[in-house]
């Protein structure tokens, strides 16, 4: 199954281009299971062999990113949670969604609070389910998109680097990614309890 959507992502994208990697990226935002890690880094591939703009690609995916949460916030914005769990143990197994899933995102987003947004959009498996927390929890809509843009700016532009640099070899990126996802979760964490501990830090020096 992996194969064949790989497949018709890199048809699509090549044959649209950005418009491509923009609804690609957005429909992975909106809780589809369309893998970024294949999108990015043949778009990358591209850049590297002249036929797009590297930085358009980059703006393409954070922006399909963008949209694509926002998608997901008004989801859980305007849904009760028992709602949004009754309809992903309904149809999730079509979407490769679990509860699991979900109760992951929102515990992330309970523990560390609005900024979580941006991290998670480093993080395999929470990122694309976030927006469904913040919304229901009513995030500020424009520090949602803050958030949001900056980090998918920041994981769309790596794994277009990659992409980019590997040039023909692109495809490397997707096992590697795979054996490293324990330690970018990791490294993650101890980002976002740096940056809150540091925060108290000032809080307590300014009492």
């Amino acid at each position: 199954m992996i194969a064949q959507i790989s497949l018709l992502i890199i048809h699509l994208i090549q044959t649209t281009g950005y418009m491509g990697i923009f609804v690609l990226m957005t429909l992975e935002s909106a809780l589809i299971p369309i893998p970024s890690e294949v999108t990015m880094p043949f778009a990358g591939f591209l850049a590297n062999q002249g036929s797009l703009s590297f930085i358009l690609v980059v703006l393409a995916g954070a922006i399909g990113n963008l949209v694509g949460s926002i998608i997901g916030y008004y989801i859980g914005y305007f849904l009760e949670e028992n709602i949004i769990v009754s309809l992903i143990n309904k149809y999730g197994k079509f979407l490769l969604i679990t509860e699991q899933d979900y109760t992951k995102a929102t515990h992330w987003f309970k523990k560390y609070g609005n900024r979580v947004v941006f991290f998670s959009r480093l993080l395999p498996g929470v990122r694309t389910f976030i927006s469904l927390p913040a919304g229901l929890s009513e995030m500020n809509i424009w520090k949602f998109s803050a958030y949001t843009f900056a980090g998918s700016l920041l994981w769309s532009g790596v794994l277009a680097y990659v992409g980019f640099y590997l040039g023909e070899r692109w495809k490397d990126l997707e096992p590697v990614y795979r054996k490293f996802e324990l330690a970018i979760v990791v490294l993650a964490v101890f980002a976002v309890l740096f940056y809150i501990n540091h925060k108290l830090k000032i809080i307590k020096f300014k009492k």
